[in-house]
Parts: structure tokens; C-alpha cells; sequence
């Protein structure tokens, strides 16, 4: 009697085992199932996070390298500027050195006619004057600078400076240069000393 109860008991017993490991099992499919939706919607989460921050880190960025940009081209110009106020500054105090060393074999020139005491020719000493003058002009005109014509020229403001009126000259000397005063010279082509002269009238 006592075997034949045992019997269904443990057959109860393996049923109520079964039936739990069932539920078990249905509970960890159910807890992985869950596990796996949650990380899937993490993972979208995360990924739209990541498109939402991409356009701020990339505008981010950007700022950061005109910023960069915009400092380089500043200390660029701040250098220039100093450059060019130097050279500026140089050129002042030395703009001249060219001309005077055009020059200096010219005023040796002068200062071998002055030595010179081997001769009190007048001709000879005029001779000498002449070819340095010439030596003179034509340093001058390799350093751009040119005289102005006057004879027989019509009277320019832009090159000469009447000084005198002369009249009686004649209806052909009327508005021409008569004479010249003082010689006018150009540099480059640019009026650095107006041409003093006297014009008919």
C-alpha cells in the first residue's frame, strides 16, 4: 500500500520539477529576450547620441581651426607690420647711400684737380672742370635725374616758374622762355626743382 502512494508522490514530484524548470527556462528566454532588447535600444540610443553630438563637434572643430587661423594671420600681419616700419626706417636714414656713393668718384675728381699744383694754365684748369662736370651730369642722369629744358620752350607750369615778364619781345617770343635763372631738374620723370626763367610777354 505504503509503495503503490510513493508512486504517485514522486511522479507528482517529478511533474512539480518539471513544471518548474519550464517556468525557469521561460523565464531566462524572457530575461535574455529583455536583456537583448535593452542593449539593442542602448545601442540606438548611444548611435543617435552620437548623431545628435556630430554636427556640435564638427562645428566645434571648424571654430577651432579658423580661431587657429585667424591667430596665425594676425602674428603674420603684426610681423609685417614691425618689417615694414623697419625697412621704412632704414630707408630713411639711408635712402641716400646710393647717390652718394654715385657720387664720391666724382668729388675725388675734385679733389685731384684741387692737388694738382703742377700746372697755372687757365685752359687746362677750365678742361679739367669741364670733364668733371660732365662726369657729374652724367652720374646724376644714371641716378634719374634729368634737366629741364628751357630754350625756346613754350612756358609749362608743370616745369618752369616764371620769375620775369619781359616785354617787347615780339608776337613769336609771346609765352616762350626768354631766358633761364636758376636750371630746373626732374627725377624719374617727377619735378624736383622748378625751372626759374623769364618769359616774353
Amino acid at each position: 500500500m505504503d509503495k503503490e502512494k510513493n508512486i504517485p508522490i514522486e511522479d507528482g514530484n517529478e511533474e512539480l520539477n518539471e513544471a518548474q524548470a519550464a517556468e525557469n527556462t521561460t523565464e531566462e528566454g524572457l530575461t535574455e529576450e529583455n536583456t537583448t532588447e535593452m542593449e539593442t535600444e542602448t545601442s540606438e540610443n548611444e548611435a543617435e547620441t552620437d548623431s545628435e553630438k556630430d554636427p556640435l563637434d564638427t562645428a566645434l572643430d571648424e571654430i577651432l581651426k579658423l580661431k587657429d587661423q585667424l591667430l596665425r594671420t594676425v602674428a603674420e600681419f603684426e610681423n609685417y607690420k614691425k618689417r615694414t616700419l623697419k625697412e621704412k626706417a632704414e630707408l630713411i636714414l639711408n635712402g641716400g647711400e646710393k647717390t652718394v656713393a654715385a657720387i664720391l668718384p666724382v668729388l675725388d675728381d675734385f679733389e685731384r684737380a684741387l692737388a694738382d699744383n703742377h700746372t697755372d694754365d687757365p685752359q687746362a684748369i677750365k678742361d679739367g672742370m669741364e670733364l668733371i662736370f660732365k662726369k657729374f651730369t652724367k652720374t646724376l642722369e644714371g641716378l634719374g635725374v634729368h634737366k629741364i629744358e628751357t630754350d625756346g620752350q613754350d612756358f609749362n607750369v608743370d616745369f618752369h616758374e616764371a620769375v620775369a615778364m619781359v616785354p617787347g619781345m615780339g608776337d613769336d617770343k609771346k609765352g616762350k622762355v626768354i631766358d633761364c635763372v636758376q636750371t630746373g631738374y626732374t627725377l624719374n620723370d617727377k619735378v624736383i626743382r622748378h625751372a626759374k626763367v623769364a618769359v616774353g610777354q
